[in-house]
């Protein structure tokens, strides 16, 4: 119960969402709720904003946000993220919520990829 209360303050921490960037385009497929991710290069670092309509996945998404935000391209795109187990995380989610963090990590990752490629 404490990691689902850490997950739940660390969502109402998130930095405000554009109300405008709540559109089709921004949402993560995979997830069970609705999660949109937005994000910008600057200087060879990726910055994320995200938002969820779910306070666990947005408590999910806020910790994948505070951990690559900052992050520099590479880190992120080669990054395992093996954090997630190490931590006793994805053992105590639900399997339809295990794969939206899936979804959102892929997703931070292809971002990251697109900006390289540029």
């Amino acid at each position: 119960m404490d990691k689902y209360e850490y997950i739940i303050d660390l969502g109402k921490e998130l930095e405000e969402f554009p109300l405008e960037e709540k559109k089709e385009s921004n949402l993560i497929r995979g997830c069970q709720s609705q999660v949109w991710l937005i994000a910008r290069e600057e200087g060879g670092r990726m910055f994320y904003k995200a938002d969820s309509d779910a306070i666990i996945t947005k408590g999910l998404v806020s910790l994948m946000v505070r951990m690559l935000s900052g992050a520099k391209l590479e880190e992120i795109i080669d990054s395992d993220m093996g954090f997630v187990n190490s931590i006793g995380l994805k053992e105590h989610l639900s399997p339809s919520r295990s794969n939206g963090l899936l979804s959102m990590i892929k997703q931070m990752k292809i971002y990251a990829l697109a900006y390289a490629n540029k």
